[in-house]
């Protein structure tokens, strides 16, 4: 349990949050939500004993683990991917690489005392299994098992952050603090986590700008707005809908005692020259003076207005695609990829990260040249194109942000360029801003702006949410809704695809899915819905399978008679494997109970321990050897069974 006290946070003259005091459970999820800049990290910090409070204090219990969400992951570019994870575990971390320096140095002397605290703290933290539960973390993340022994720096900065995630992960701690933990996660990556969490023992606090994510994961929600932090009960829908009641019911009681007071000052002001109602009139002012208003603070919510409109509509085919190929190296991402837009269509392309959705947008745009394939645009298009990277379209140094967009908007005032900020949240001195001073969200909603004065009649649009708090989402859902154009759009965000969207284009290793209906319908219709995080990573694993050289996703034509053959081998090879699996695992446990024994290391020879030490080390990767052949031979039996 960790309990805020009469917590406050200013910086000079500005106040994020005061008077704040509530309790963080075991078991209990919260939501930390808020605008940006409103102090959601800051109040983080703080629970983390990163930064000091103002007033006030934080609460933890001496023996409870805090894991916070690192970003620095250039300190460990060097190190193992798995080994980064397992080190988020600090005390079994160094209990487990203690242990090897000690056999490494018994050949020359061995510490049994020593030996013995280390082996019992490591049983005591199941630190056996802890190797092979942070690799489940960090491929329930999206890295593959045959990348887990690699360096850090061999992932890209997306996937070193999800690495991050595992490590914070991996340790197991008392309470979990994540700032913006599903940023550079795909839907399958996502859902695993939700999953994670939601069978998570202890006590988390998330910052997300995913609707869906907080609704699904969060039992609580902190509200960091009106200079205060609010605990609601509830996910995100519940906690909306109760703050809007709550807002109204001030508001009420306020309007009640205002129309008391003017009630009363009509009164005495009427008969306070009367002799007969002075001592009336006169309590009357009493009863005003009695009546003390609460102002309500200011909401640091805003919300952006984006509007988009199209100057023409488009001919009736907006965009073909016809056998378009892509790769990489030895990376192909994109084979023979055949799409066809139609004017008013609303596409989402979804699909796991690496898979070539961005790729596909880009080649599109004309930003990237295909390897094969054609495409070409309908009559009459005029697109408008939203990067992924978004800030490569602010071109100029000493550009600031009205005269950047004032370039686009010809024979446009001063006001009617101010104006056009103003809708997108940029006032007074922040329209001088220069441009490589945004940050990612106010970078975002100045593109936007200009994409409002170019009409085009097909936006293109590449995770335009990545950067944009809960409100400037919502709003440009509302904007996007009421666009009459074509739109077609990469997203993560499954909150913002089930709102948008009439169209679903999945990429998946081994084709495509094109389905027309709405993201729901078509997670009802294909089953294996993104939102089953086993089905999702099983799905995944074929994939990657079949990206590595597999034969192609076409049943053969092989005779019943060979194919009978084929699934007698492949049982017959399961059963050897079963049977080895059951032996190494036997015998792995019978050296762990071993190891238990009270007095073993005191009462049995150096040499002994060494070699029983060496040989569940070796166990221990032929298990995993096994486990790994056990999995193709389920996968080969389900191919040939088909």
């Amino acid at each position: 349990m960790i309990t805020v006290t009469d917590l406050a946070k200013a910086y000079g003259i500005q106040t994020l949050f005061r008077d704040v005091s509530f309790q963080l459970n075991p078991r209990r999820r919260y939501g930390l939500v808020g605008a940006n800049g409103s102090g959601k990290s800051t109040f983080l910090r703080i629970l983390s004993a990163e930064e000091e409070p103002s007033e006030g204090h934080v609460s933890v219990p001496k023996r409870l683990r805090i894991g916070v969400l690192e970003q620095d992951h250039f300190r460990f570019e060097h190190t193992p991917i798995l080994d980064v994870t397992m080190m988020g575990h600090s005390q079994l971390w160094s209990a487990l690489t203690e242990k090897e320096r000690i056999l490494e140095a018994s050949a020359e002397h061995f510490d049994g005392d020593r030996y013995a605290e280390v082996e019992d703290l490591i049983v005591s933290h199941d630190g056996y299994s802890f190797e092979a539960r942070s690799a489940e973390i960090l491929e329930g993340l999206g890295i593959a098992t045959e990348l887990h022994r690699q360096p850090l720096s061999t992932l890209s900065g997306g996937f070193k952050l999800r690495v991050l995630l595992a490590k914070v992960l991996a340790a197991d701690p008392g309470c979990l603090l994540l700032d913006e933990p599903t940023n550079h996660l795909d839907i399958v990556s996502i859902r695993w986590l939700e999953k994670f969490l939601a069978d998570y023992h202890g006590c988390a606090v998330v910052i997300s700008h995913d609707h869906r994510f907080l609704d699904n994961v969060c039992t609580h929600t902190l509200d960091v707005d009106y200079e205060t932090v609010t605990l609601y009960t509830g996910n995100y829908t519940a906690f909306t809908s109760a703050k809007v009641a709550e807002r109204g019911r001030k508001e009420t009681e306020i309007a009640r005692q205002q129309k008391k007071i003017a009630e009363h000052k009509a009164f005495a002001d009427r008969f306070r020259a009367k002799a007969t109602k002075a001592r009336q009139a006169q309590s009357k002012l009493k009863q005003m003076d009695r009546i003390v208003i609460t102002e309500l603070p200011r909401s640091s919510r805003r919300y952006p207005n984006f509007r988009f409109r199209q100057t023409r509509p488009s001919g009736k085919e907006a965009l073909r695609v016809e056998g378009v190929a892509k790769a990489f190296g030895d990376n192909q991402v994109l084979d023979n990829v055949d799409l066809n837009v139609r004017r008013g269509d609303r596409l989402a392309i979804i699909g796991p990260n690496g898979i070539g959705k961005s790729t596909l947008l880009k080649i599109a745009v004309g930003d990237l040249q295909a390897d094969a394939g054609e495409i070409q645009w309908g009559h009459e298009v005029k697109t408008g194109y939203f990067a992924q990277d978004h800030r490569q379209g602010l071109t100029g140094r000493d550009a600031t942000v009205e005269s950047w967009l004032a370039a686009a908007c010809s024979g446009e005032t001063v006001g009617s360029v101010r104006s056009r900020l103003g809708k997108v949240l940029f006032s007074g001195d922040e329209v001088e801003k220069r441009l490589p001073s945004l940050s990612g969200g106010e970078a975002a909603r100045l593109i936007f702006a200009r994409l409002a004065v170019d009409e085009p009649n097909v936006l293109i649009l590449d995770e335009p949410t990545n950067h944009l708090d809960l409100e400037a989402i919502e709003a440009l859902v509302t904007g996007l809704e009421a666009y009459d154009g074509t739109l077609i759009f990469v997203s993560h965000d499954r909150w913002f695809v089930s709102r948008l969207a009439t169209r679903i284009f999945e990429i998946t290793a081994s084709g495509t899915n094109d389905y027309r209906g709405t993201y729901d319908e078509y997670l009802a219709s294909c089953g294996d819905d993104h939102l089953d995080a086993d089905a999702a990573m099983l799905r995944v694993r074929r994939e990657k399978r079949a990206r590595k050289g597999a034969e192609p996703q076409t049943k053969p034509t092989t005779s019943e008679s060979t194919r009978a053959k084929k699934m007698k081998e492949l049982e017959l090879r399961r059963e050897v494997v079963t049977a080895a699996i059951d032996t190494a695992e036997g015998r792995i446990e019978e050296i762990d109970n071993a190891f238990c024994k009270p007095g073993f290391f005191e009462d049995t020879a150096e040499a002994k321990v060494r070699t029983m030490q060496q040989e569940r080390d070796r166990l221990a990767t032929e298990l995993e050897r096994l486990l790994a052949e056990w999995e193709e031979i389920e996968a080969g039996i389900e191919e040939h069974g088909k």
